[in-house]
């Protein structure tokens, strides 16, 4: 009787879950240049491949972004790109925007359109965003990065400076300043402030009171500027720098019945501030242009996946200043109303 032989594996048994490794290696390398091609296709029925850019913003619901996505889309189907968009609930929410980033990258985005929520918090997200192959474009809020290809914006300093100039403009003897800001970490209000407070210095009439920085929610901005304003009653002139925040403060003023007595220069427009701006509870708003913003950045990804030139690396997106005095204006219509 033959006893039984112990198996002892040749060398093609150590093949086979070598062979295996190998196939599971080539599938790791391969699935990132695979998701890459799900968003093109055609090629056999003579469409052109489809490139993938994903919009990423501070939020979705005000009308300011709205209308970014507005102009973005347009872009989008004008070069036959496949466009993603989105964003956090509020604009505080820089870890979700962080995610949002890292889902982009990994889902085979070659353009991220970006709007940081966080001027140094979002950098690492994008840095790693960038180390993967994607390129970056910012539009509105920038991001403490080297890797951004061009930024496409509002000049929010000079901006900043044309809210100074329209306090300017008021012939009070007195001007007792208030600021309500946002985030305290978000570039662009800070530059609009910085630039606010610039030409104010020019005049001896002003004496900023308070500044204080809110949610970016109209809730919070309404508490809080309720709150300043009766700590501080001698405030006669606001400033404020953002859709939610300009929109918080003149609920304030309406609640408050100050209409009369307090000068508010605001930023953005939607139906509320408008109409807040028609009936006196703000004076001026000074509008930028959030469509060229997602239509620009858009475009520009466009030509970086087509290694076509970009040849501003700054640009600036227009800034109006809108008063009673000139809203009914065609041209201030139109800048008023792109949201619509």
């Amino acid at each position: 009787m033959k006893k039984n032989r112990k198996f002892r594996p040749g060398p093609q048994f150590y093949l086979i879950p070598l062979g295996a490794l190998l196939l599971i290696l080539s599938y790791v390398v391969g699935i990132r240049y695979i998701i890459r091609n799900l968003h093109s296709y055609g090629a056999e029925n003579g469409e052109t491949n489809k490139h993938y850019v994903a919009v990423i913003t501070k939020s979705t619901t005000s009308a300011f972004w709205k209308s970014v996505f507005s102009g973005a889309n347009a872009a989008g189907t004008e070069y036959n790109l496949t466009l993603t968009v989105e964003g956090p609930e509020n604009e505080e929410d820089y870890q979700t925007q962080n995610e949002m980033i890292a889902r982009a990258a990994d889902n085979g985005a070659e353009v991220i359109v970006f709007s940081a929520v966080d001027y140094k918090a979002n950098a690492g997200a994008i840095d790693a965003a960038a180390e993967q192959g994607v390129k970056i474009v910012v539009i509105d809020s920038d991001v403490d990065s080297a890797q951004v290809s061009s930024r496409i914006s509002t000049d929010n300093y000079e901006a900043g400076r044309m809210a100074g100039r329209a306090v300017l403009a008021s012939a009070q003897e007195e001007l007792n300043v208030g600021i309500v800001n946002f985030d305290k970490n978000s570039a662009n209000g800070q530059q609009r402030e910085a630039g606010f407070r610039e030409i104010l210095e020019e005049d001896e009439r002003v004496r900023i009171v308070d500044a204080i920085n809110v949610l970016s929610t109209t809730e919070d901005s309404q508490e809080r500027t309720c709150e300043m304003l009766r700590e501080h009653p001698e405030i006669n002139v606001i400033a404020t720098f953002n859709e939610w925040t300009s929109l918080g403060v003149g609920y304030a003023i309406r609640e408050m019945g100050l209409k009369e007595e307090t000068m508010v220069v605001a930023f953005d427009s939607n139906v509320v501030s408008v109409g807040m701006l028609e009936t006196g509870e703000v004076d001026a708003l000074i509008v930028q242009n959030p469509y060229a913003m997602g239509y620009l950045g858009v475009e520009c990804a466009y030509n970086l996946i087509n290694n076509l030139p970009v040849e501003n690396r700054q640009v600036d997106t227009a800034t109006t200043v809108i008063t009673r005095e000139n809203m009914f204006d065609e041209e201030c219509q139109k800048v008023l109303f792109a949201f619509d």
